[in-house]
């Protein structure tokens, strides 16, 4: 029987190293390979390096064959070049003190007969970005500027920018800026050229004007700049842009040698050439003119080519444009049609396209488009082709044509066509009143039970109280929808049907008086905040005087000149001078985008993450995102309010702001707690001019009602103790007693600059805090206290915003009944931190 030949050990795999082991190994190996001679020494070189990289790539540190790779680096094998110069730029950084070992064969491998080794070996050296050795550098740089390979002249520049960013002062002594120049203006290689371009540190700031204009001259001139990839021809355009010719001839010689830019495949390439135009003729206006109507062709027919997302980009710059200069692009009106094709966001931009450059000419064939959209399956493009109709006629082109349009959209079956046309019409009224008559008659026939858009809704009952006098059943409308308060959800609704009401009993009081008494009524037990202020200050001011309540609520009107623009002109002149950036796409300035106050409301860092002490439905949590309320005619705009909902029909409504612009102080002092009061024939008179009786009118003969008893006062215990772990559990078992935003005054969040202030402040009330955390403007507090002589505990998370002086405040309690008067200490609290 044959012995058994014992197998070989199987080697390691490189992917899969051994550790300490391995590395001593490669150490042997390679020291017994450096000096070797043998024919294949070259490839058994590859396979431990290999191995060493494959260590170096799974974290094993293997600086300790430092020694051996800067040994076996001595062969011209480029591949073995490779990995030992990357080897050598890993470790060099890390362990600096090694790095002096790489320098003289670096130095070596930069005089190579081979040009890659050459430019392998001088990037090698040039990466290694440690101070110490800046010296060295320095020589290798200025040969290699003035090698005749094209590829090393370029490793070299961009050499020169890393050696700038180091240590800037020996850059200048050994005047790498002037041989940068020399290769800006007169290097053959198009490549080279670039990247002395590209060092823009150097360049633009070292280099005077005078450089500068030579330069692009030279690349503009002599048709360099084709030689040039696409991306590099967009940072020499970008370049271009910044430049200041020296007159009108230096202006119109670069723009006639760019044109042919405006002709190329590449949308960037076209848009950074559009820039150069766009700024070099900023300041004068006749040919500003004239460059819109050269570029608009180009602009065309890249919205027609490449993807959609390409075309989305264009059609935003495009878009940019033909908002500043829209009469030049009416006659193209047709592009900006919508094809099946297009996304939603391109058919979005377009739209809003085809309503800025309508004019008399075009008016009634873009109309004609934009209806036929409104019957779209998507259904947010029929609402934006709605709208666009609606823009075209208060721009005062065709009105005529285009209301009766929109009133034949009434007649159709669809919710939210309704919705959208009777928020137009109202506008529409609004600046032309004398189509009153034709939408009334209209608009009198649809019914509110089939309108289930609170916008729309709300639109109709404006209609309802401002032409009460015109709809013979305006005030029975009302009333029916007065009886129906309960079941309406939207506060925006609700505030409309207030002052609709008040309206139509100014003009109809006999046939409204009953409403008006219900309206009120139904307002002030209304749990929305607003709401019970409005019907509470509608009540004072009838109480009041009837008459001073008619021209505050009704006056006479003039019609709407102009609506507001949701955008001002200085943010667009912004976005306009960051031409062919991301600002265009976002449609805002770059400092909206970046700057961190900017980044959204309330959000916060990853570092109060670890302060999440319980995980919270989504439907608790109230953002503190603030609406800007908008009073026109007397009614609130609370649409906003609906995204995040309205009150809880619990009795623990969420806290908003009273509208101040309605109510003044000597009302908001005179304020009772009961409601119920309010009403009261017995209560107090606000003037002897009352000719009548208003529970008469009104129809609240409500006797008085006892008052509330006052509220136990609320006592915590001076030295509560409550441990980390017991705060989480708590935290996690209990349900949310009180969500609320609370302010802070001016002086306390300027304290807030320092946090611990504030946490001093709140023991000083017994109400201590458990942890904290946040970066400014926002900041997140976790807050307990305990009920004195009692084992009940509040759990209090705070957040505040030093910005807004505003504070979100959670609060969770062991005794719920107990919450609402401990809310009432600590934003007592909270109000007076900074005041002392």
């Amino acid at each position: 029987m044959a012995p058994t030949v014992p197998s070989p050990a199987k080697s390691a795999s490189p992917s899969q190293p051994s550790g300490k082991s391995e590395v001593t190994d490669l150490k042997q190996q390679l020291r017994q390979l450096a000096g070797s001679r043998a024919p294949d020494a070259d490839d058994q070189r590859r396979d431990v390096f290999k191995r060493v990289i494959s260590c170096m790539t799974a974290g094993i540190d293997v600086s300790a064959a430092f020694g051996e790779m800067v040994l076996c680096s001595a062969t011209s094998d480029v591949v073995l070049k490779k990995m030992c110069y990357l080897y050598v730029g890993v470790h060099a950084r890390n362990h600096p003190d090694l790095a002096l070992l790489t320098i003289n064969f670096l130095q070596r491998d930069c005089r190579d007969q081979d040009p890659t080794i050459r430019g392998l070996a001088l990037r090698s050296l040039c990466s290694l970005r440690v101070p110490n050795l800046v010296e060295y550098l320095v020589a290798p740089l200025a040969t290699g500027l003035k090698d005749p390979s094209a590829y090393v002249r370029m490793i070299a520049a961009v050499g020169a920018a890393k050696l700038y960013h180091i240590a800037a002062t020996s850059c200048l002594d050994a005047e790498l800026p002037a041989a940068l120049k020399a290769l800006m203006l007169s290097d053959p290689d198009a490549q080279v050229s670039f990247h002395s371009t590209n060092n823009d540190e150097i360049v633009l700031q070292l280099s005077s004007t005078h450089y500068l204009c030579i330069y692009l001259n030279c690349l503009i001139c002599n048709c360099r700049i084709k030689e040039f990839s696409e991306w590099a021809q967009c940072l020499v355009l970008e370049l271009a842009s910044k430049f200041l010719p020296s007159d009108n001839n230096e202006i119109f010689d670069i723009m006639n040698l760019l044109e042919d830019r405006l002709q190329h495949a590449n949308g960037a390439v076209v848009l950074a050439t559009i820039k150069v135009f766009l700024h070099l003729t900023m300041s004068m206006t006749d040919v500003h003119q004239q460059v819109y109507e050269r570029i608009k062709a180009p602009l065309l027919t890249l919205v027609g080519a490449g993807s959609p997302e390409q075309s989305y980009s264009v059609l935003c710059h495009l878009h940019l444009l033909v908002m500043r200069a829209p009469m030049l692009f009416s006659s193209d009106y047709k592009r900006f049609y919508c094809q099946f094709s297009d996304p939603s966001y391109v058919k979005k931009l377009k739209l809003e396209m085809l309503t800025a450059i309508a004019n008399e000419s075009n008016t009634y064939e873009i109309v004609t488009e934009l209806c036929e959209y409104a019957g779209n399956v998507d259904v947010p493009i029929a609402r934006e082709s709605i709208r666009a109709v609606g823009k075209i006629a208060l721009q005062q082109y065709d009105v005529n044509a285009i209301v009766d349009r929109l009133l034949q959209f009434l007649e159709m079956d669809r919710d939210y066509v309704t919705a959208e046309t009777l928020v137009l019409v109202k506008d529409l009224l609004r600046k032309y009143p004398q189509w009153s008559h034709d939408c009334i008659a209209v608009v009198g026939n649809i019914s509110s039970k089939n309108i289930q858009e609170p916008k729309g809704k709300a639109a109709l009952i404006w209609m309802l109280g401002e032409y009460s006098q015109d709809m013979h059943d305006a005030p029975y409308i009302l009333e029916s929808l007065v009886e129906n308060w309960e079941e309406e959800h939207s506060p925006e609704v609700r505030l409309h049907l207030l002052t609709a009401v008040m309206k139509c009993f100014f003009k109809r009081p006999p046939e409204t008086q009953m409403a008006l008494g219900a309206t009120l009524a139904a307002g002030l037990s209304d749990t929305h905040q607003d709401v019970h202020d409005r019907a509470l200050f509608y009540y004072r001011l009838l109480q009041y005087d009837p008459a001073v309540a008619e021209r505050v609520v009704n006056p006479p009107k003039q019609a709407v000149s102009v609506f507001a623009d949701t955008q001002s002109s200085e943010i667009k002149d912004r976005i306009f001078d960051e031409f062919n950036s991301l600002s265009v796409v976002y449609q805002k300035p770059s400092y909206m985008f970046t700057d961190k106050e900017h980044r959204g409301p309330f959000e916060y860092s990853e570092d109060l993450s670890n302060l999440t002490v319980g995980a919270e439905t989504s439907e608790k949590v109230i953002s503190a995102q603030r609406y800007q309320e908008n009073d026109n005619d007397l009614l609130l705009s609370t649409s906003d309010k609906e995204d995040i909902g309205t009150a809880a029909s619990n009795g623990s409504a969420s806290t908003y702001n009273a509208p101040s612009d309605l109510i003044g102080p000597s009302l908001l002092s005179s304020q009772t707690p009961s409601e119920t009061s309010l009403i009261n024939p017995g209560g107090p008179t606000y003037s002897s001019q009352s000719n009548f009786s208003l529970d008469d009118l009104l129809g609240l003969g409500v006797p008085e009602a006892p008052a509330a008893p006052p509220a136990p006062a609320l006592t915590l215990n001076s030295k509560p103790v409550l441990d980390p772990g017991t705060f989480q559990k708590k935290w996690g078992q209990l349900a949310l007693s009180l969500s609320q935003e609370c302010s802070l005054s001016p002086q306390g969040a300027a304290s807030l600059m320092n946090p611990q202030s504030l946490i001093r402040h709140m023991q000083s009330n017994y109400i201590q805090c458990i942890a904290s955390g946040g970066q400014p403007p926002n900041y997140k507090f976790f807050f307990y206290a305990q009920k004195d002589g009692a084992t009940a505990f509040f759990l209090v998370e705070c957040i505040v915003n030093t910005a807004s002086a505003k504070a979100q405040v959670k609060i969770k309690a062991d005794d719920g009944t107990a919450a609402e008067a401990f809310s009432a200490l600590f934003q007592s609290a909270l109000s007076n931190f900074g005041l002392s």
